[in-house]
C-alpha cells in the first residue's frame, strides 16, 4: 500500500538537465560581458559559444523529455493546470520585459529636453536625418503577422474538433508566415537608414523591435516542433498543452508587434522624413 500512488501529480525522476542548464546561462551571460570588453577577455567568443551550446543542448534535451513525459499520459489534468500557471506567467515576465523597452522609448520621446546635449533636444535625434517609412515594409510585416494570428488559431480550433489536416495546414501558414516576416526584417534591417548605437532613436528602435523579432523566431521554432509532433501522431482534442503553449506565446508576439507598430514606427516617425 505503500507504494501506491494516491495523487495526480507527476512526481519527476532526478534530472541532470536543470544543473546543465544552470551552469549554461552563467556561461553564457559571462560570455556576453567578456564579449563586451574584447581586450581583456580575447576568448570571450569561446565561452559565449560554450554557453549557447549548453542551452541548446539543454532545451532539446529538457523538452524531449517533457514530451515524452505527455505521451506517457504523465501530464493529468491537474499537472496541465499547473503547466497553464506557469506559461502565464512566463507571458506575464515577457509583457514586463517589453514594457521596459516602451518605457526607454516613452522616455526619450516625452522628454528630449533632459537629454539635450546628446540628442539636441528633439526626438527623434538631430542625428536621425530619415527614418524607416511605417506604412510600406513595416504595415507588411503587420498584416503578415495579423494573419499568422489567423492560421495558429485555425490549427488550434481543427485540433479541437478532431480535423488533423486542418491543423497541419495552419502549422504550415503560420510557420511559413513567420519565416517570412523574420526575411522581412532582415532586409528592413539591412536597408535601415540609421545604425545601432549613437543615439537613443536607434538604440531604443533595434533593441525593441530586434528583440521582438528574436521573439517571433523562437515562436516559429515552437510551431516547428508542434508541426513536427503533429506528424508523429501527438495531441489530442482533449491533452495538447504543448501546442496551445506555442499558439499562446504566437499572440503574445503578434499583440506586442502592434504596439510597436503604432508607437516605434508610426508615432516615432512623425516630423521626420522617410527613408
Amino acid at each position: 500500500m505503500a507504494g501506491n500512488v494516491n495523487h495526480q501529480y507527476h512526481i519527476l525522476p532526478p534530472d541532470i538537465w536543470p544543473l546543465v542548464g544552470s551552469i549554461s546561462a552563467l556561461t553564457f551571460t559571462s560570455g556576453i560581458v567578456m564579449y563586451m570588453h574584447p581586450e581583456e577577455f580575447p576568448s570571450h567568443w569561446l565561452v559565449l559559444g560554450l554557453g549557447i551550446a549548453g542551452l541548446i543542448a539543454t532545451f532539446f534535451a529538457w523538452f524531449s523529455n517533457i514530451v515524452k513525459e505527455a505521451q506517457a499520459g504523465d501530464h493529468t489534468p491537474v499537472v496541465q493546470l499547473h503547466m497553464r500557471y506557469g506559461m502565464i506567467l512566463f507571458i506575464a515576465s515577457e509583457v514586463m520585459f517589453f514594457v521596459g523597452w516602451f518605457w526607454s522609448w516613452f522616455d526619450f520621446s516625452l522628454f528630449p529636453s533632459e537629454l539635450s546635449e546628446v540628442i539636441g533636444g528633439t526626438f527623434p535625434p538631430v542625428a536621425i536625418e530619415s527614418v524607416i517609412n511605417p506604412f510600406e515594409l513595416p504595415l507588411l510585416n503587420t498584416l503578415i503577422l495579423l494573419c499568422s494570428g489567423t492560421t495558429v488559431t485555425w490549427a488550434h480550433h481543427s485540433l479541437i474538433h478532431g480535423d488533423r489536416e486542418g491543423l497541419k495546414k495552419g502549422l504550415w501558414a503560420t510557420v511559413l508566415l513567420g519565416a517570412l516576416f523574420t526575411t522581412i526584417q532582415v532586409y528592413e534591417y539591412a536597408h535601415a537608414p540609421f545604425e545601432f548605437g549613437g543615439n537613443t532613436y536607434s538604440s531604443a528602435f533595434y533593441m525593441a523591435t530586434g528583440f521582438h523579432g528574436f521573439h517571433v523566431l523562437v515562436g516559429t521554432i515552437f510551431l516547428i516542433v508542434c508541426l513536427v509532433r503533429t506528424y508523429k501522431g501527438h495531441f489530442t482534442p482533449r491533452q495538447h498543452f504543448g501546442f496551445e503553449a506555442a499558439a499562446w506565446y504566437w499572440h503574445f508576439v503578434d499583440v506586442v508587434w502592434l504596439f510597436l507598430f503604432i508607437v516605434v514606427y508610426v508615432w516615432g516617425s512623425a516630423g521626420v522624413a522617410y527613408h
